[in-house]
């Protein structure tokens, strides 16, 4: 009966997924208590009839009996129950409901008794079938994996395996059309398209050719492809989106911690009332109607219901919350603010143009670039060696290599000392950056990010590059602000010609520019100071201090990042920027939710417990009531399941 707020603790574990006949296996339990609940309803239902159409046609003790195994039938899981719980030092709602059986019982209320425990069953049957169940969002995820994944050997042979116990790393697997990848991996060979929906949430498919990364659970669609294993099990990314997900179902919002602490003193609450009631009226069936009517199944679960209910609909569009107090957090948001690069931009830097000072070749200025870069990984430099890679240009791995964060890189090579960075970097190192003023004033003016080049001590000129603006920002900006955002805002390294071009296309209007991570985390800090909940939005690598500092923090493109599932408090499987205003207005209608549910449970009982004193409600109206209650929270809450459904571009999600 608290299934809902007390959800099954799914381990994370790297234990195959269950077959058919074990799935059945474990819902047994269920099958029978509905079984026991028809059968004995029949019992309970024969007994009724045979008395009120057949009267003294029918021997009494035998209608009685009658009712007295069916009652005994229904009651006995209820009985067990609190038995259970009152063994292991727990008082829940099941208790309440055991001592009105039992009271009926005493009376020799046979029907009463069996109709009471009969829309007790059905209720708990009812909750534990519900698609927002804990355990059957985190089996729907697991199930992704295939069970076995055919693994190629050294001669070229097929072989199956285990999936999750015997494939490893660097083992080479193959898949066909129409089957799921078993783990992480880069193809070898072969070309097909990818349905990635199950991670990020994105119903288009994704071509893959040679050197693509791949993720297990995502389904091959067209094409016969072998690909490399690069991370098994729990490590695999849609172990880890497995891993958040049940993180997050079992942490609890400070309402529902609330709940707890005070539900010990809920019984006895009860208890005293029920006595007073007996006391006064001296009427069983008042008693029994009161304990019945008290049972807080609608207002335990109001809270769960609706959490488990937005985390599914999250996980469905590749947003992963790692925590569901992030979810009362998200709901008060009114100031969001984004790193440029990779989140509000597509992050993808393209050399727009090279500009050697006097007496340098623009060869000789892409080789040092390179070769200072040859060990980064930040989109600039891969823009550069793309550039080089095309134009024919060799580099060397330099001797040393240093990156100073946020202004650029140190290196050496050929016994030379080279820098690559910003030109106020160069500046404090005693690089003299005059010979270039002109030109670089002017590549500023064209909106370029501007990276300069040195070697020993004398400018050789800057590159300069552009990055195209995601095609949804200026929408998702929008749609912010239709929420009641009141700032959007946005922090980069890039100078403030950059950055006021890409505020000004996508309706930013603060803008923080020429930013070190310290500043960028500054920053936040100083925009918590004037009352607003801030959340912060990049790509979870170098804005992790940000991240960290804001009340939210929502990294971006988190499908294959480690660093950005770990360090943020929300993380996005794609990069649709929609997904930030969708989760907000996600959050907003789970707080409200669990307000109504809250109302509905309170209602019921205070109202429900004051007409049963009366003698207003009898105990299997009161039964009745408690299971109307306990449905229309759950049904309430099952509304936000189906959220996010009409976003574009989830028509084949």
């Amino acid at each position: 009966m608290t299934e809902l707020a007390h959800p099954t603790a799914v381990p994370a574990s790297t234990e195959p997924p269950c077959p058919k006949a074990e799935r059945r296996r474990r819902n047994r339990p269920e099958f029978i208590r509905l079984g026991i609940a028809l059968l004995g309803g029949i019992l309970v239902l024969n007994s009724y009839l045979a008395k009120v159409l057949f009267g003294a046609h029918v021997d009494p003790v035998a209608r009685d009996l009658s009712a007295f195994i069916g009652a005994l039938m229904l009651s006995l899981p209820i009985f067990w129950e609190a038995a259970c719980d009152l063994i292991q030092g727990k008082v829940h709602m099941n208790e309440l409901v055991a001592l009105g059986l039992l009271a009926a019982f005493a009376s020799g209320d046979y029907h009463t008794a069996g109709a009471v425990a009969f829309f007790m069953l059905i209720t708990i049957t009812i909750e534990k079938r519900t698609a927002i169940g804990a355990e059957a969002a985190i089996e729907a995820v697991v199930r992704l994996t295939p069970r076995l994944a055919r693994r190629v050997t050294k001669d070229g042979r097929e072989e199956q395996v285990d999936a999750i116990n015997d494939l490893q790393t660097n083992d080479v697997c193959r898949v066909r059309p129409g089957e799921n990848f078993p783990a992480d991996g880069i193809i070898l060979k072969g070309t097909s398209t990818v349905n990635q929906a199950t991670i990020t949430g994105e119903s288009l498919p994704v071509d893959k050719a040679d050197g693509s990364e791949v993720y297990a659970g995502t389904q091959n669609l067209t094409g016969l492809v072998e690909f490399k294993v690069t991370r098994v099990g729990a490590d695999t990314t849609l172990g880890k989106v497995r891993n958040l997900i049940a993180d997050a179902e079992r942490s609890k919002l400070p309402i529902m911690r609330m709940i707890d602490n005070y539900v010990g003193y809920y019984t006895p609450t009860i208890l005293m009332i029920a006595g007073l009631v007996w006391f006064i009226t001296g009427r069983l069936d008042r008693v029994i109607a009161v304990l019945v009517m008290a049972v807080p199944a609608a207002l335990v679960i109001a809270t769960p219901s609706a959490v488990i209910a937005a985390i599914a609909a999250a996980s469905r569009l590749g947003i992963l919350i790692k925590d569901v107090t992030h979810i009362e957090l998200a709901a008060k948001i009114k100031a969001v603010v984004f790193d440029k690069t990779g989140t509000l931009t597509e992050g993808k830097l393209e050399v727009a143009r090279l500009q050697p000072a006097e007496n340098v070749e623009l060869a000789d200025l892409l080789m040092v670039a390179t070769s200072a870069e040859h060990h980064s990984n930040h989109p600039a430099a891969e823009a550069m060696r793309k550039l080089a890679k095309e134009a024919g240009i060799q580099w060397h791995p330099p001797e040393q290599y240093e990156e100073v964060a946020g202004k650029g890189v140190q290196a050496t090579f050929d016994g030379k000392n080279c820098l690559v960075g910003r030109e106020t970097w160069l500046a404090e190192e005693g690089v003299d950056t005059s010979a270039c003023k002109e030109s670089l004033a002017e590549g500023e003016n064209e909106g370029m990010s501007i990276v300069c080049v040195a070697r020993d001590n004398q400018v050789m000129g800057w590159i300069g590059l552009r990055d195209a603006i995601r095609p949804v920002t200026a929408e998702a900006i929008s749609m912010l602000k239709e929420l009641g955002v009141q700032q959007c805002c946005m922090f980069t390294g890039d100078n403030d010609r950059v950055a006021q071009t890409v505020a000004a296309q996508v309706g930013i209007t603060e803008v923080k520019s020429r930013c070190l991570p310290e500043e960028k985390e500054e920053y936040v800090r100083e925009l918590k100071k004037t009352g607003v909940m801030v959340a912060v939005v990049g790509d979870g690598v170098n804005d992790a201090p940000a991240l960290a500092a804001g009340d939210i923090g929502i990294a971006m493109g988190a499908i294959g990042s480690d660093v950005a599932v770990q360090s943020a408090s929300v993380a996005l499987m794609n990069n649709d920027l929609r997904r930030i205003p969708f989760l907000i207005g996600l959050a907003r209608k789970t707080r409200m939710l669990m307000n109504q549910n809250l109302f509905i449970g309170l209602v019921f009982i205070v109202s429900g417990v004051y007409f049963a004193t009366l003698g207003h409600v009898t105990p299997v109206g009161a039964a009745l009531l408690h299971s109307i209650s306990s449905l229309f929270v759950i049904f309430n809450s099952a509304r936000l399941v189906r959220s996010g459904e009409t976003m574009p571009g989830q028509d084949a999600a």
